[in-house]
């Protein structure tokens, strides 16, 4: 049968790579499996003949032509795609082999975007394949018919794997499959992923507990290039976006080079700003430069993709919503602004050109600041000797079971142990107690300890069959609208006076714009008018001038990985080995920090003291991303004040952070005292941080997927004050009437692991514990600290101002520097 399937790819004019060969193997001799291969080199394939091998064996006289919906066979194939956007995508790819082989399968969509007919049609008999997302496949399981529905399932392949696996959507795919697996066993689940550090423990979080599976891992030679433009000239004393508008024409000459170029941000700000910049600099590229991220109207997403796939464009400046999937073959050319941030990230970019079989992939880094050019040769580095970050899964979201379990019970119910039973077999709550089981039952059928005396939470009956079942309609409808993990700011509608939709902004932002504010948004100038009906009115602006920044800007931190190699790059920048054109154009920056202080190598960890009229100033480089360093920060900060009472004023970047006090700080006592012990942390973080406020915002996260507020039926959605305000008098009568709550605890956990990262936060502190304190006395901002300083100076002085004082003072150093 391989070789059957291998004579399609023949008559295409293609070869078959071995990995796909070998999936079709495994497939057809019963085998679950993980697919791990690059962007572009047919994973998709490799997942689907295998079954279309499997149904050719058993009926060996394939049809002559594709059949309509009632003739073709039910459901044989479920796809779980994390995204919606792919789901068109995917339907194209799955049905291009179908006629050739004359097999009669329908292969439709269902997602939140599917037409009310088709919905009805799928109703009443769902597709051959279906391709849908782990929201849309767990509505599937809330129908009392369920089990029929997937009577002759044989197969379930889940999408871009390393998307979902760290997530609250991963941990809903794992209760749905073994849930399908509990219906229906024997069938065969294949995960696809291309950027994954640790396999096997993906594979076994998408198998579940005890289920073998084999690892398909796609060898292929292609060739991935990552290189970077460089700035002609850099400051020694840099800062955050320093380089300015001196990378717009090495940008336009890049995109002028090949035939269609995307451009990847990291923030929908910057993407926004780009566009802007390209269109202001090329206005003859007015039409050949789109902009696409998530906040766009799905139509006008439709149409960039649409445009890209035919070769109308010449450049999209975008976020990560094009990171995954769409197969655009006519991109040759991939640009990276700022740090790539992770080396996953860097890789699954680069996949975006070439995305032919054979072709080679490029993505061009472009620094903003001149430390970036430290992340972007480390990127490569580990990027080369395949260094990708792992996807660690997560442990017991209570919240995600109590929504489970309230869909299986509105729709085939479920009787106790044998439902905790197939709830352990996932990854996630394979250490589910029975503690923690019976507060989940006792949450959806008395409300928990403290809602039991309102009817409105008692979701779930006890038959006297011992079945537990949502009997109310009303109850069933609610929770069918909420299915689901992700969790954003309300959205409204950004749409011209008497004109069309340009999209969706956070209400959030758009609650502090008064009329005739100014913002860029949709890659146009817009004058804000007035809100009415979830809706901002907009007209077209004359000028940018005065505008208000649209987003705040990410808080994406560098990954484990990409940090580990940073500290790698600099030990060998210490000891003088240069090893890529990024690092030898920082040697002035570097001497001047090997002169004035020093250079950490990667097991030393360097502090700074220095003395401004500003004050006394720590500045710390653990080299261990953002959130990590606000954790710290606020950690050291607490720690010293033990010893002293201080107050400090905190700042930090991806690098280090600073704390600047008016006298001098303790160090040496608090060093000696445990300032980087790992001990003690369940106590000191929250102390050091008001911890109760950023758990109860947690806990609104929470309390939606879990069922506690409802955000209203379709055109009636509360607002996110509405929804916090709710949520929050949920938490504090949990605190104060009900405070062994066990989503409270999940609340206060998301937060140290979500916001501060803290097991990794614990990891850095054992690592800067045994390392090799440097202790330096700079007598000026050094370039290390300069960017941290400059950060700090941005949040306390007027803009007006900061721009002159931040070259004021570079100048100072770069005069004192010689």
């Amino acid at each position: 049968m391989v070789e059957r399937l291998a004579g399609w790819f023949s008559a295409k004019g293609w070869t078959p790579f071995e990995f796909q060969k070998e999936v079709w193997q495994a497939y057809l001799d019963g085998e679950n499996g993980l697919i791990h291969s690059a962007t572009g080199t047919g994973k998709t394939l490799a997942a689907w003949m295998g079954p279309l091998g499997e149904w050719l064996g058993e009926n060996p006289d394939p049809a002559l032509k594709l059949a309509k919906r009632n003739d073709a066979p039910g459901l044989r194939v479920l796809w779980i795609t994390p995204l919606r956007a792919l789901a068109a995508d995917t339907e194209l790819s799955l049905r291009l082999p179908l006629e050739d082989l004359g097999i009669p399968w329908t292969v439709e969509t269902r997602t939140g975007d599917t037409s009310q007919s088709l919905r009805k049609k799928q109703g009443e008999q769902l597709p051959t394949a279906l391709i849908t997302t782990p929201e849309s496949f767990t509505l599937m399981l809330t129908r009392d018919d369920a089990e029929e529905l997937f009577g002759d399932l044989r197969c379930i392949v889940v999408d871009e794997w390393h998307e979902l696996m760290s997530t609250k959507r991963g941990v809903q795919t794992e209760l749905a499959l073994a849930r399908v697996r509990r219906l229906k066993p024997g069938v065969k689940t294949w995960g696809v992923s291309a950027t994954l550090g640790n396999l096997e423990d993906a594979s076994q979080t998408l198998q579940g507990i005890g289920a073998a599976a084999r690892i398909v891992e796609g060898h292929m030679t292609k060739q991935i290039i990552i290189d970077s433009i460089l700035p002609t000239n850099i400051s020694r004393f840099p800062w955050s976006g320093h380089f300015g508008t001196s990378m717009v024409p090495p940008v336009i000459s890049s995109i002028e080079e090949g035939g269609t170029c995307l451009i990847f941000t990291n923030t929908r700000s910057q993407a926004e700003l780009w566009h802007q910049i390209i269109t202001d600099t090329r206005p003859d590229w007015a039409d050949l430069v789109a902009l696409h991220h998530g906040s766009l109207d799905r139509a006008v997403r439709d149409q960039v993709e649409a445009d890209l796939k035919a070769g109308k464009l010449r450049a999209v400046v975008t976020t990560s919503s094009l990171d995954l999937g769409v197969d655009f073959s006519p991109v040759d050319r991939v640009l990276q602004l700022g740090s790539p941030k992770g080396v996953a990230r860097l890789l699954q970019r680069a996949g975006r050109s070439g995305h032919r079989p054979g072709a080679a992939s490029r993505v061009t880094c472009v620094p903003m600041h001149a430390f970036e050019m430290v992340d972007i040769a480390a990127a490569r580095q580990a990027a080369l000797a395949g260094r990708i970050e792992a996807r660690d899964h997560l442990s017991k979201p209570l919240d995600v079971l109590s929504q489970h379990v309230v869909s299986i019970a509105a729709g085939t119910g479920f009787r106790y142990q044998p439902m905790l039973d197939e709830v352990r077999t996932t990854v996630a709550y394979q250490d589910l107690t029975v503690e923690e089981w019976d507060w989940v039952l006792d949450f959806v059928v008395r409300g928990g300890e403290s809602l039991r005396a309102y009817p409105e939470y008692r979701r779930v009956e006890i038959g006297e069959d011992g079945v537990y079942r949502v009997t109310d309609k009303d109850i069933a409808r609610r929770h069918r609208m909420s299915i689901g993990t992700i969790m954003s700011d309300t959205a409204m509608v950004v749409q011209y006076m008497g004109g069309k939709r340009l999209g969706t902004v956070e209400e959030s932002f758009l609650a502090r714009l008064s009329p005739g504010d100014k913002f860029l948004f949709a890659g146009k100038a817009l004058q804000f008018v007035r809100i009415s009906e979830m809706t901002a009115w907009v007209k077209k602006a004359a000028s940018l001038k005065g505008a208000i920044p649209r987003w705040a800007g990410g808080r994406m931190p560098l990954t484990t990985e990409l940090a580990h190699a940073i500290r790698q790059e600099l030990e060998c920048a210490k000891y003088g080995e240069l090893r890529s054109p990024e690092m030898e154009l920082l040697a002035p920056i570097l001497s001047v920090q090997a002169n004035w202080s020093a250079i950490p190598a990667e097991d030393e960890f360097l502090i700074e003291q220095i003395e401004t009229n500003e004050g006394h100033h720590l500045f710390f480089y653990p080299f261990e991303g953002r959130l990590v360093h606000e954790g710290l920060a606020a950690l050291f900060a607490y720690r010293i004040s033990r010893i002293q009472p201080i107050t400090f004023s905190l700042a930090c970047n991806d690098y280090g952070f600073e704390l600047l006090a008016p006298e001098r700080a303790p160090l040496a006592e608090a060093v000696q005292d445990g300032l980087f012990s790992p001990q003690n942390l369940l106590h000191d973080i929250p102390a050091s941080l008001n911890a109760a406020e950023m758990a109860k915002r947690q806990f609104r996260e929470i309390a939606r997927i879990a069922g506690l507020v409802f955000q209203g039926y379709p055109g009636m959605h509360k607002t996110v004050k509405q929804v916090q305000a709710t949520s929050s008098l949920f938490y504090d009568v949990f605190v104060r009437y009900d405070p062994n709550n066990m989503l409270l605890q999940q609340a206060a956990k998301e937060v140290l692991e979500r916001q501060l990262e803290q097991s990794r936060l614990a990891t850095a502190l054992g690592r800067l514990s045994n390392s090799t304190i440097l202790i330096t006395n700079p007598e000026s901002p050094t370039p290390m600290a300069f960017p941290i300083l400059v950060d700090r100076l941005r949040e306390t002085v007027t803009s007006e101002n900061i721009s002159q004082r931040i070259q004021k003072l570079s100048l100072k150093l770069e005069n004192e520097a010689g």
